[in-house]
């Protein structure tokens, strides 16, 4: 009782601080954060955040979505050794409430990166620039550290680019800030990577694994043949949908669409969203992989510890550890077995070109000794959308921030019951994939998101501050309808034409890298984009939707008066000027054939001309898939398990109960400072018992002998 009475109290804070203050919205977040950190049920200390040992079997850079899969599966070996580096600290349950996505992408949650200026895109962001934020960086006291590396401070810096690029900086990764749309795309997706040389990522190889981790708690899905109910990551709806929502797929079928599953047998169709949420609350990485394997005691998780270079001998190129720096201070862990990178698509190219593999020339100039010449950060993609389409009605059947903030009724319902509109998972209600005059037979290229809130609601500021839309360009658009009852539709280029690419800024490593997106440089994406505006106003004004006088805003766009509104040079004008993106990110450390002049990692996931590194997360994708990119992300934590398992397995004999490869044989791998049995309790104490089936301390030093002899 007295932790509801506490988070009753929460609430009530934040209504009156966001209706009655006006305050920012990323302040109010910060401030209900650390209130939240002191208050009752708050996430107690750890048994998996042990010291960090000098060397373990295997390191997993990034806490995330890829690395927390990778590490809680390979942690279930039992005689391997993980250590888990994430750059990010814990979610709290503020970040937890799924209408709340929008204010956790102006939290310290995010690592807000910024694009470099381009005039082709973001017009109407400050300066043609999507965000200038002021952030805290670390930077060099002069001083040395117990290990005699650099020591560190704290310094704040402004930093500024074209478009905000959000990316999750949390024990959990993006799946702590992202807006928890579970979709894994197309099966030619997947077919298609593996046409491009490489085996085993068809979607035949890959579906079993989207299936290892999913625990599906759809009732109408429970028994598909593309569902599963026994992983470990939660897929539900919202318990909450507005009048709206069914008004949505009713249009999708007056267009000839189908309501069906787009997980399932045919991605093409209109539905509701399918989510990671659990009793209307986010589900996060963190929840799903992270915190249950925390009772192993094989696994070591340091968060708050940011890693600065993968470290590669020069010669024989094998990788033996990684600097990182936490407190402020820096150190060095190394490595038997192998190094996991799963920082992420703009992070992972990052370390690698700090390490010393990367593009010769770049590295060269920035004084950076060269140890492989490979195409790192190259193949950027994304996801590129307009925001800003809104459709008027008039009736209260809207997710209207004003309305949801000043009265409490909201709070209670979630906090007591799990329901209500702040379960809905950012504000996104349903789907669809649909299929322009450009597309393929069968093959969707546009995506619709149909959201019961707009623009015109944004009171608060939260939605123009993440995409840092300029104050005067909101107000002349927006203004006019400020409060107004509106939804509105995201249609999205789901296969773009276009790549960017990222680079060093220098070879400091806490300065951020260069990120040039090249959004809608091939006239083609545009065309396709423009396509998918027009079915978007055609959903939104559609019949099914005249029930509340469903009316498209049409103020003319700022910077696009000259043109007509609706024609397709407005439409792509307006892209321009309200350019953003679902930050979905991929391809940085393309993955491919060796042969191929464009790869990075091979098909196992392996750095070429590296020993004992591995990439896994969604830079390795080749090309960008027809999905919001957790799904991909998860399966590629789930696939960077298995391979090692499987290879390391048939070299030592050693195996676990998921995977079944080679002889058991526990005990035999180093465990923390020194080779012994695993203890089976928690590093805070209590029971000394060992594994059941252990090996006395002879066996396991006859053993080693033999192993190491040979």
């Amino acid at each position: 009782m007295e932790a509801c009475s506490w988070w009753i109290a929460l609430c009530a804070t934040v209504c009156a601080s966001a209706a009655g203050l006006g305050a920012p919205p990323w302040k109010i977040f910060k401030s209900l954060s650390e209130f939240y950190r002191s208050g009752p049920g708050r996430l107690s200390a750890l048994d998996c955040a042990g010291s960090v040992a000098r060397e373990y079997d295997f390191i997993v850079v990034g806490g995330g979505t890829a690395g927390a899969a990778a590490a809680g599966r390979l942690s279930e070996v039992p005689g391997w050794t993980v250590l888990v580096l994430e750059a990010g600290g814990l979610e709290n349950r503020a970040t937890e409430i799924p209408l709340m996505a929008s204010y956790v992408l102006n939290t310290g949650y995010n690592w807000g990166y910024s694009a470099e200026p381009d005039p082709g895109f973001c017009r109407a962001m400050e300066d043609h620039r999507c965000r200038c934020v002021r952030r805290a960086r670390l930077s060099h006291t002069g001083l040395l550290s117990s290990h005699g590396g650099p020591q560190m401070q704290r310094e704040t810096t402004v930093s500024s680019g074209n478009l905000m690029w959000s990316s999750g900086r949390a024990l959990g990764g993006s799946t702590v800030i992202n807006y928890m749309l579970y979709t894994r795309g197309h099966r030619g997706d997947y077919d298609a990577w593996e046409r491009l040389g490489n085996p085993g990522w068809g979607y035949s190889d890959v579906l079993p694994l989207f299936l290892k981790s999913e625990q599906i708690n759809i009732p109408d899905l429970l028994n598909s043949s593309y569902h599963s109910k026994y992983g470990e990551v939660l897929v539900e709806r919202a318990p909450f949908r507005t009048p709206l929502a069914p008004l949505f797929l009713k249009a999708g079928q007056a267009l000839g669409y189908k309501v069906n599953d787009p997980n399932g047998e045919s991605q093409e169709g209109f539905s509701y969203v399918q989510a990671t949420i659990k009793d209307g609350s986010r589900f996060s990485a963190w929840q799903a992989y992270l915190r249950p394997s925390c009772k192993r005691a094989n696994l070591v998780l340091a968060d708050s510890a940011r890693v600065t270079k993968i470290l590669v001998h020069p010669t024989t190129k094998k990788v033996f550890g990684v600097e990182y720096v936490k407190d402020r201070r820096a150190h060095i862990v190394r490595v038997r077995k192998e190094v996991i990178l799963s920082a992420g698509t703009l992070n992972s190219p990052q370390l690698l070109m700090l390490s010393g593999l990367g593009p010769r020339e770049h590295l060269e100039e920035l004084g950076i000794p060269v140890i492989q010449d490979l195409p790192v950060g190259d193949n950027l993609q994304d996801h590129v959308t307009l925001s800003g389409l809104t459709f008027l009605v008039n009736e209260s059947v809207t997710l209207l921030e004003k309305r949801i903030l000043s009265q409490p009724k909201y709070a209670v319902d979630y906090l007591v019951h799990r329901n209500g509109p702040l379960t809905i998972p950012g504000g996104a209600e349903a789907l669809a994939f649909v299929r322009t005059k450009f597309a393929k037979e069968g093959v969707p290229d546009v995506e619709l998101v149909f959201g019961p809130g707009a623009y015109s609601s944004d009171r608060v500021g939260s939605l123009r501050k993440a995409f840092a839309i300029r104050d005067d360009f909101y107000k002349k658009l927006f203004g006019p309808i400020q409060d107004r009852e509106a939804f509105s539709i995201v249609p999205v280029l789901l296969r773009p034409h276009s790549q960017g690419y990222i680079r060093l800024r220098s070879k400091n490593p806490f300065h951020w890298p260069l990120i040039y997106p090249n959004y809608l440089s091939d006239e083609r994406d545009m065309k396709v984009l423009v396509e998918g505006v027009k079915m978007a106003v055609a959903v939104g004004e559609s019949a099914a939707f005249q029930r509340y006088n469903s009316t498209l805003y049409r103020a003319p766009c700022p910077g696009c008066e000259s043109f007509e509104h609706g024609t397709d040079e407005y439409w792509a004008c307006a892209i321009r000027q309200l350019t953003t993106s679902l930050h979905h990110q991929v391809g940085t450390c393309r993955m491919g054939p060796p042969e191929d002049p464009a790869t990075v990692v091979d098909a196992r996931l392996r750095v070429l001309g590296v020993q004992g590194l591995r990439v896994a997360d969604c830079s390795i994708i080749p090309l960008i898939p027809a999905s919001h990119t957790m799904a991909p992300a998860y399966m590629i934590g789930e696939k960077v398990a298995k391979l090692i398992k499987q290879e390391w397995g048939k070299r030592e004999g050693v195996q676990d109960h998921q995977t079944g490869v080679g002889e058991v044989t526990p005990c035999i791998l180093a465990t923390w400072q020194e080779r012994r049995c695993p203890r089976s309790s928690n590093r805070s104490g209590g029971s000394d018992s060992l594994y059941p089936g252990y090996m006395t301390g002879e066996k396991v030093s006859k053993i080693i002998k033999q192993e190491w002899g040979k």
